[in-house]
């Protein structure tokens, strides 16, 4: 197979069906490549005893009309057909702690969210409505995270830290840890995070929650029939390992199967680290490689998928985001073998047509990549099946294990609903999503290093363009406003935006 395209996308994840579609709409030839089974990266979805369940995508934020996700869903032609739950709104998110019996409860829309708040916390409404004033100014500050086109960062947003700001407003520490309690979504880390990371995170939650029902790989097939309507053209199996090169210029994708396919531009989906490495080092200026080798990725996941036994254990509209004690809001991650779990994030998923009962729980908690090196050279996935042995399901079923434990002490009940129970860890996302040690949002943002891990799509390469999570912002939002950065260097921000803002005014 030999094939020219006008442009050649490496990787199926968000960012990189986002920019196929936006240039296929503008009359480009593009053709997206992905190495596994399944596109989508962490939109993925796999089945167990008939259940479905999320690889990455456990809710979205930004989803009603004419909020900022929706805007660029409606361009994207997409919006219309999105199958979706809204999520409570009085409570859309849950904070709980151990040895204490509350439940501090995240509200959709800003005074629901104060007023919501402000009945666990009477004596700190003023804390609350600063914390919630200053989250919308500094969202008001990124131009594309609102739509508009023409206007710079302030650079100044960028080195305000998360921990230093909750602890200026308020002297409580219940209320600073359930301020900052839902901070698996941006792994938080108490020394690093900076405010706007937090910021453009919560943001679009608050405003609105939605689950996908039956899975968020519903985007990635709606993407994916946009594309093919315009002419556009997906390969499964087809895993890029090699480029040409010619004259400053990449001039073909070769793939391990022996395909070439030739193109005037290409956009890599898959991590800066990785496509430096199929690229050709040599490539780019040693200033360059050392400085993208040298930025931090964010922690890895360990997850634990829960089957439930029909009519056993009641559907929750909501998210849990618990913890051993309010300061391990902060340093989960940083746990010893001891402590561990010290936090987790549990989503749970439902029937299309049930609405009393559900049918599954994930739970999903820190990890180090360093727990999976004993087996870091084993490869599995469902286009590529290996077994890494009985120690490694062995150290699995260990894991499980103590997070049922933890479980347990919120839902004491949860053992005997449990059908069957399946695990994943760095080492599956590492295989299925290709990011570096398994990270679980690209790139680590650093107060302290402000600018280290912002990544141009540009490369040194004339016609490479990087897209996805480790540019800018990760999740469902953050990727789709990088593929749309990544597309403005192609097509011009200006013009770019004007076209989303004018079909959603049509």
């Amino acid at each position: 197979m030999k094939s020219h395209y006008d442009v050649v996308i490496t990787g199926s994840g968000l960012g990189g069906l986002v920019s196929a579609v936006v240039l296929a709409k503008e009359g480009y030839r593009v053709c997206v490549l992905e190495k596994n089974q399944q596109f989508g990266g962490n939109l993925q979805t796999f089945a167990r005893d008939k259940s479905i369940f999320d690889t990455g995508v456990h809710y979205i934020g930004g989803l009603s009309k004419g909020q900022n996700l929706y805007t660029y869903f409606k361009y994207l032609g997409i919006m219309d057909e999105l199958s979706l739950d809204k999520m409570d709104e009085d409570g859309f998110d849950v904070i709980t702690f151990d040895n204490d019996d509350s439940e501090y409860k995240y509200a959709q829309g800003y005074d629901n969210f104060i007023e919501t708040l402000s009945k666990m916390f009477p004596d700190e409404k003023e804390a609350i409505q600063a914390y919630c004033h200053k989250i919308q100014e500094t969202c008001s500050k990124f131009p594309l995270y609102n739509v508009e086109q023409g206007k710079q960062y302030d650079i100044s947003v960028f080195g305000e830290q998360a921990k230093t700001f909750i602890e200026s407003i308020t002297s409580n520490k219940k209320l600073q840890a359930v301020l900052v309690g839902t901070n698996f979504l941006y792994a938080g880390d108490g020394e690093k995070t900076p405010f706007y990371v937090h910021s453009l995170s919560v943001n679009s939650y608050i405003e609105s929650a939605y689950r996908c029902v039956n899975g968020g790989s519903q985007i990635t097939k709606l993407l994916i029939r946009r594309l093919k309507e315009l002419g556009g053209v997906v390969h499964k199996y087809h895993e890029v390992v090699d480029y040409n090169y010619k004259d400053g210029k990449l001039t073909s994708a070769i793939c391990s199967n022996g395909n070439e396919f030739y193109g005037d531009i290409f956009i890599s989906n898959i991590e800066p680290k990785l496509t430096l490495k199929h690229v050709g080092k040599d490539k780019f200026r040693k200033s360059y490689v050392n400085r993208i080798e040298g930025i931090e990725s964010t922690i890895a996941a360990f997850s634990v998928y829960i089957v439930l036994k029909p009519e056993t254990f009641k559907y929750l509209n909501k998210n849990y985001y618990h913890f051993k004690s309010p300061e391990c809001v902060w340093t989960a991650q940083h746990y010893s073998q001891e402590s561990w779990p010290e936090g987790y994030m549990l989503s749970m998923g439902r029937k299309k047509g049930q609405s009393v009962y559900g049918d599954n729980i994930t739970i999903m908690t820190y990890m180090h990549y360093d727990e999976v090196k004993p087996w870091e050279n084993t490869f599995n996935t469902t286009a590529c099946q290996n077994d890494r042995g009985q120690s490694y399901e062995a150290f699995k079923a260990e894991k499980a294990e103590k997070v049922i434990i933890e479980l347990e002490k919120k839902f004491p009940n949860i053992r005997a609903c449990i059908q069957e129970i399946y695990t994943s860890s760095p080492l599956s996302y590492r295989d299925y999503i290709a990011t570096n040690n398994g990270s679980m949002y690209g790139y680590v943002k650093n107060v302290n290093k402000s600018m280290q891990s912002f990544i141009s799509p540009r490369t040194k390469i004339e016609n490479l363009l990087f897209t996805g999570q480790s540019l800018n912002m990760h999740g469902i939002l953050g990727v789709t406003i990088s593929a749309i950065v990544t597309c403005s260097e192609i097509l011009g921000m200006d013009y770019l935006v004007s076209k989303i803002k004018k079909t959603n005014s049509q």
